[in-house]
């Protein structure tokens, strides 16, 4: 039987946590979730963007990457050509390769490192390059390092702490090659490292909040989508038990219907009516007869199947929906189970009452067979149960004087 809503297990209308308390959910600096599950179903939700802005980032910054040559016969001198060439080519590789590695499976698992590491090899081509220039040559392709810190940033379509590592590393590179190695004098590398770091000030930010904006409206989406599925079991459930309501009874029946028909399965309705259920209303009171309905509802989910389907119709009717049955036979012994189950005794209910039920079997599916059609004849059998008295049963379809009605004793006809 398909279960009906937990409620204590569902957010309620109103508990939603308020907008201002989702950053608690996220590291300060990483912005990762501290719940692994919640951010594996963020990284899936957001995949797709990702996949999307990284191709269209790989393309044009490996098409800006190659493009630059057309730099060098102005400021590189011919014997360097072949050299920044060289460069080039040797790293000009990544982007065509990843960008066609990004159509595989495994690409997604690992493509913030993948979409990082591609800015961040273009980043130390352009450092080898500028180390083996003239000081005059290699000013003019320093602009190109702050061009790609804010491309890893803002538009390579990684994560902000990939980034952030990523551009990290391209700065000591940048400062171990052109100072340590290269011997640039301090107070011309140090203001060319003013403006990388405030490159990455300005773009670290940017991407931050980018980052952080796409995390809240995944968390803000989340719960918008489990007040609604909530409301949509709400609607479906019977408030007090729990159970499917009769609309959604109608819908699983019909599938199973539809299934019947065309696989030549057999299934069975039991329309089930608690006997004298008015009385026990009368002589102990609503709350008792809610715990009488609530036990009801228990008991009936215990004795069917998983596939099964339990639903409260009305009032004191229920309603089950038993799918794959191998005989007419297993349909009798499911109704003797239903019956014995609900005439036990119940420790928590009040001294003297003792719970029966009518119970009326509908076989299907049959020519020219509907949903509410199912229903109905369940309940003109539930009737003819209650003819023969309490904790009875009746199939529709077969005459009950001749046997085919049961009874778990011989109770004369009461009141009902």
């Amino acid at each position: 039987m398909k279960a009906g809503y937990d409620e204590p297990a569902c957010r309620v209308s109103g508990s939603r946590m308020p907008s201002s308390q989702y950053s608690s959910l996220m590291h300060p600096f990483t912005l990762g979730f501290r719940d692994r599950n919640l951010e594996r179903a963020f990284v899936a939700w957001n995949l797709p963007r990702t996949l999307d802005q990284g191709r269209v980032a790989l393309f044009i910054g490996g098409l800006i990457y190659l493009m630059m040559g057309c730099l060098d016969n102005l400021f590189v001198p011919v014997e360097r050509q072949q050299d920044v060439w060289a460069i080039r080519l040797g790293t000009g590789w990544v982007p065509p390769f990843l960008l066609l590695l990004s159509y595989s499976r495994c690409f997604g698992r690992a493509c913030h490192v993948l979409l990082a590491s591609n800015g961040l090899v273009g980043g130390l081509g352009l450092v080898a390059m500028i180390s083996v220039l003239p000081r005059e040559s290699a000013a003019y392709y320093y602009p190109s390092l702050i061009l790609i810190t804010f491309y890893i940033y803002n538009f390579s379509g990684t994560r902000f702490i990939h980034a952030f590592c990523a551009d990290l590393a391209l700065i000591a590179s940048y400062n171990f090659a052109l100072g340590h190695l290269g011997g640039m004098p301090v107070h011309v590398l140090a203001s060319q490292d003013f403006f990388i770091v405030s490159a990455n000030l300005i773009g670290g930010a940017a991407g931050y909040m980018a980052e952080y904006q796409r995390r809240m409206l995944f968390l803000q989406k989340r719960d918008i989508e489990a007040e609604r599925q909530l409301h949509l079991d709400r609607s479906m459930h019977d408030r007090l038990t729990g159970l499917p309501n009769r609309e959604l009874l109608y819908d699983r029946i019909s599938q199973a219907l539809s299934f019947a028909l065309r696989e030549g399965t057999h299934n069975a309705g039991y329309f089930i009516d608690l006997d004298g259920f008015k009385q026990i209303n009368d002589r102990f009171g609503h709350e008792v007869g809610d715990r009488v309905l609530k036990l009801v509802a228990q008991r009936l989910r215990e004795v069917v199947r998983e596939a099964d389907t339990v639903s409260r119709l009305a009032g004191d009717e229920f309603f089950v929906l038993a799918r794959g049955l191998e005989s007419v036979g297993e349909a009798r012994r499911l109704a003797v189970k239903m019956l014995a189950s609900l005439s036990r005794s119940a420790p928590d209910l009040p001294d003297g009452l003792r719970l029966s039920a009518s119970v009326g079997v509908c076989l299907f599916p049959w020519p020219g067979v509907s949903v509410a059609g199912i229903i109905d004849q369940a309940d003109q059998a539930m009737y003819e149960a209650k003819r023969l008295g309490k904790s009875c049963y009746a199939i529709a379809g077969e005459p009950v004087d001749g046997g085919q009605g049961k009874c778990l004793s011989a109770t004369a006809p009461g009141e009902h």
